[in-house]
């Protein structure tokens, strides 16, 4: 199956002027550097409610307004430095700016400009008790049905010729989370690893085994192979597949809410590193 991106892929890159920003950034223009594509360099001024003493409204939306001229100026400064280090004919740049509440801001312009993919940095975990992926990037892949590339801060961009793609076969995969995965493997001719983790040897259902057989239909055309795992810790078996195998991408299902938290929300052992490096795809219906 030979499989080609539109005339022109969307590309929708959030940015608040970080570094860790900017390493997405940098990840997303290498990721995509074969194909046409529209980037659109987006900073939202967050809303804010705050409470004014006199005001007959309870809790008045207020914008730093202060503050836009020199985000304007920053967006621009972003895109010519995408240039200089980036000179790449098939893409074209535009700067966008939103005053509104985060999600609300991302969910418009994906609406919008019609986003193929959003592009996000997470500085992720520190200590156990946090979320191994950061509020905004978290809100952003739970709560907006649009393939979303998670880049951690110390990812380095290396194409991604061997993807893993962790599941339980208990969903049903639908036509769209499939045509994705099948872009990026098309896009970057890469290899398919699909992990099923269980914490025991147990047989699989007469359901899994149904999505299982439509997953190696679809990939009979791909270079792929089944893997087994069990291990107590879902995110343990993950991780010594990732350094055992060489991936250089993790893709996943959001629908999957298993994996889906384990995985990318509560890791519950401190030993693990895959997401302090590793992209993960996040795959929605």
């Amino acid at each position: 199956m030979s499989l080609q991106f539109a005339v022109m892929t969307n590309v929708l890159i959030p940015t608040d002027f970080s570094d860790n920003s900017w390493n997405a950034t940098s990840y997303a223009l290498q990721f995509f550097s074969v194909e046409p594509v529209n980037f659109y360099l987006l900073n939202v001024n967050i809303a804010k409610r705050q409470e004014k003493s006199g005001d007959t409204r309870a809790n008045a939306i207020i914008f730093d307004t202060g503050r836009t001229k020199g985000l304007t100026d920053k967006l621009e400064e972003t895109r010519v430095r995408i240039e200089k280090n980036f000179p790449d004919t098939n893409h074209r740049f535009y700067v966008l700016q939103e005053h509104t509440f985060f999600i609300d801001g991302i969910r418009r312009c994906v609406q919008k400009y019609r986003i193929d993919f959003i592009v996000m940095g997470t500085k992720g975990a520190t200590g156990l008790k946090e979320a191994t992926i950061g509020t905004r990037t978290g809100e952003v892949i739970t709560r907006i049905k649009c393939p979303t590339l998670v880049i951690p801060e110390n990812a380095e961009y290396e194409p991604p010729k061997t993807v893993v793609f962790p599941t339980d076969f208990n969903n049903f995969y639908k036509n769209k989370i499939l045509m994705t995965l099948a872009e990026i493997i098309a896009m970057h001719d890469s290899k398919i690893r699909v992990l099923h983790i269980s914490k025991s040897k147990q047989k699989l259902t007469t359901l899994q085994k149904e999505n299982k057989s439509f997953l190696e239909d679809f990939l009979e055309d791909h270079d792929h192979s089944f893997h087994t795992m069990s291990d107590h810790h879902l995110e343990d078996a993950l991780d010594d597949f990732v350094q055992t195998h060489n991936i250089e991408m993790i893709a996943m299902v959001a629908k999957n809410i298993n994996f889906f938290e384990r995985l990318l929300f509560k890791p519950s052992v401190a030993k693990i590193s895959y997401h302090t490096h590793i992209p993960f795809l996040v795959l929605h219906e």
